[in-house]
């Protein structure tokens, strides 16, 4: 059975009014798209429709966690996940684009799938840094990435500038011979364009 079949709503039979619809996501909605920042998921969808002659609104809370790979040490943890958002689903026999604020039916179809819409808004509200809560990381794996102190930094640095060879100002012979090599080449160039 297809994994997205579950989040849809079967519009065809609604009277005008108000619906409430809930679904269940786990990792199997991840795996469909093919997600590889998601791992796993158990999220609980909230659905309010109010369903009008020419369209659903469709008001969607989203609440729960996703596993994803810690930023810090690369260790796997659950991320709480909290989204709400509004979609509207609107009819018509046109063919129009999803913009992710309004999906567009034709009339003859029966149901809207909103498999792709919670996807989106999952991986909306991830957070752009995901990192363990504090002291959650593995520290053998913080040792391996261990960031290097202002102290030792200083350090590192005065040791490459004894070794590394001084760098010496030019004297004005070099500096006139760069110019002139520097002029031939512009020469060399403009009789190349001359030629196509």
């Amino acid at each position: 059975m297809d994994a997205t079949a579950q989040y849809a709503i079967r519009w065809k039979g609604l009277k005008n009014g108000t619906y409430h619809f809930d679904y269940k996501v786990d990792g199997s909605l991840f795996e469909t798209f093919e997600s590889t920042e998601i791992k796993d998921g158990d999220l609980n969808v909230s659905v309010t429709a109010e369903r009008t002659d020419n369209q659903l609104s469709l008001q969607v809370a989203i609440r729960g966690t996703v596993t994803v790979a810690c930023d810090r040490c690369l260790e796997l943890y659950r991320q709480p996940i909290e989204f709400d958002g509004r979609l509207l689903v609107r009819f018509s026999d046109e063919a129009h684009d999803y913009d992710g604020e309004v999906l567009w039916l034709a009339p003859c179809e029966t149901e809207v799938s909103l498999a792709q819409y919670i996807y989106e808004s999952i991986v909306l509200a991830l957070p752009y840094q995901r990192v363990h809560p504090e002291g959650g990381c593995d520290p053998d794996m913080l040792q391996r990435f261990r960031i290097v102190s202002e102290e030792e930094f200083d350090a590192i640095e005065q040791r490459a500038e004894l070794h590394a060879p001084a760098m010496q100002p030019l004297d004005n012979e070099s500096l006139a011979r760069l110019s002139s090599l520097r002029e031939q080449l512009g020469d060399e160039s403009e009789e190349d364009a001359g030629k196509d």
